[in-house]
């Protein structure tokens, strides 16, 4: 693969104006480049410092003073990237920032590449492909959980579990090696049938991870949450009442939501992608059928349905579709208008559908708090704790590690239809390609520069 070790630079904080800005070096010449723009108190060159020391001074550009500045000074590999790394702490202005990685390139550096700290990270050995893209779920993560799993998992969570299942694999595989190259002083017999507990304790571990991946993409992506009820049962009111603001226009004109408003919510460490929707029913009204039509699109692939019942109207046909439709769905049913008189016998509605029921009046706000903590029961079955498990939040890791529970199986059915070693060894190495995917250790060079592409500028 690859490697470029000369120097580069970015600004690595937000382009905006702010307390202050930082702009980063890292490659073979970022000292003696600080050398050439900084100028502070003492006559010893930053070269000549001490690693892991800080320097307040000045970035001079010849005799131009561009601002007063705190340098950190980090000598490879004790680095993030592995290599000679210089930040320059500065005043957090959009001109001045500039100006400074400006005069940086004009020493000698070159504007670095989407992600590229974060790649020679990567190609020195400072972290595994996993924990670089850890990197990126920290920076874009919506809610506690995202966070704590994203840096679970830049403590090196998956790569462990990878690092296990492969050794064993590799140990397996050179056995099987060594015995077809020296028949004489190692013998295979009966070893399929050792080797078959093992393959199936494998494929169990693979199995267990990929079962976290349903959970894992709604601790990264967020819950896919539809709240579907007749024309005003309450639906924008309580999606006002959720987001905190009147995002939903509310009247008491039946069919007044015709689309489907968005909106990002995080209720208890929970994210939830929220969508209002139509009120369903039948109705001649063009327009209207089409916003029904697309919240029956929306609930049908949704995580999570809120069903949002009018508790003082009888029950009707509209309700007994949506109750149809939601039946086999993960779902939630709010008896809302608590405040008003109601018709709707909980003990009857039960009857009719097996959901969690919560009396809610959006309008008086109350029953939100009831219905916060039964999300999270549902979904993460209380609190969640990074310490032992691991979640796979990444589509990439997730495909990689079907790819080897199925070579896994071809091993296992090659083992029992008592096919040669070497019929082993095929499907082993397939297995232990595909999990060295998800750490970088069998990658092509176009799909590493396709993942750190997708970085920030300066990480």
């Amino acid at each position: 693969m690859g490697f470029k070790t000369d120097t580069i630079a970015a600004i690595s904080t937000a382009m905006t104006n702010s307390g202050i800005g930082i702009v980063r070096l890292s490659g073979e010449d970022a000292f003696s480049i600080i050398d050439k723009i900084y100028k502070g108190k003492s006559p010893k060159l930053l070269s000549e410092q001490k690693s892991h020391t800080i320097h307040y001074g000045y970035i001079m550009d010849g005799e131009q003073t561009i601002d007063e500045v705190l340098v950190l000074l980090m000598r490879g590999p004790h680095s993030y990237t592995g290599e000679d790394t210089v930040e320059i702490d500065c005043h957090g202005g959009v001109f001045v920032t500039r100006k400074i990685l400006e005069t940086v390139i004009k020493y000698g550096a070159r504007p670095a590449e989407p992600g590229e700290f974060s790649k020679r990270a990567f190609l020195n050995g400072r972290m595994d492909l996993s924990q670089a893209e850890a990197v990126i779920d920290i920076i874009s993560s919506k809610n506690d959980y995202a966070l704590q799993s994203s840096v679970n998992q830049l403590k090196g969570s998956v790569h462990n579990k990878i690092k296990e299942i492969r050794e064993v694999i590799l140990y397996h595989t050179a056995f099987i090696e060594s015995a077809l190259d020296d028949p004489e002083h190692i013998s295979v017999d009966g070893y399929g049938d050792s080797l078959l507990g093992v393959v199936k304790d494998l494929q169990q571990k693979i199995q267990c991870l990929l079962d976290t991946a349903d959970d894992g993409r709604i601790i990264k992506e967020g819950i896919k949450t539809v709240i579907v009820g007749k024309p005003n049962a309450g639906k924008s009111s309580l999606m006002n009442v959720l987001v905190g603001e009147e995002k939903a226009i509310v009247t008491e004109i039946a069919g007044t939501t015709r689309d489907v408003l968005e909106e990002n919510i995080q209720l208890q460490g929970v994210s939830l992608n929220i969508m209002d929707t139509a009120g369903i029913r039948d109705t001649s009204d063009i327009v209207e059928k089409i916003g029904v039509d697309k919240a029956k699109e929306n609930a049908e692939k949704a995580d999570l349905i809120i069903y949002v019942v009018d508790a003082s109207r009888p029950l009707d046909e509209n309700d007994h579709e949506i109750i149809e439709m939601i039946r086999d769905k993960k779902a939630v049913i709010l008896l809302n208008k608590s405040d008003l008189s109601t018709v709707v016998d909980k003990k009857a509605l039960e009857t009719l559908i097996t959901k969690p029921m919560i009396d809610i009046s959006a309008k008086e706000e109350t029953g939100i708090h009831e219905l916060e903590s039964t999300l999270k029961e549902m979904f993460y079955h209380g609190d969640i704790s990074f310490n032992d498990e691991v979640y796979i939040t990444n589509i990439r890791h997730k495909t990689a590690l079907a790819d080897a529970l199925s070579s896994l199986k071809k091993v296992e059915e090659s083992i029992e239809n008592q096919m040669p070693e070497d019929f082993f060894t095929i499907d082993l190495m397939d297995a232990y390609e595909s999990l060295g995917s998800i750490t970088g250790e069998t990658i092509g060079e176009d799909l590493v520069n396709e993942i750190f592409s997708k970085f920030c500028m300066g990480k």
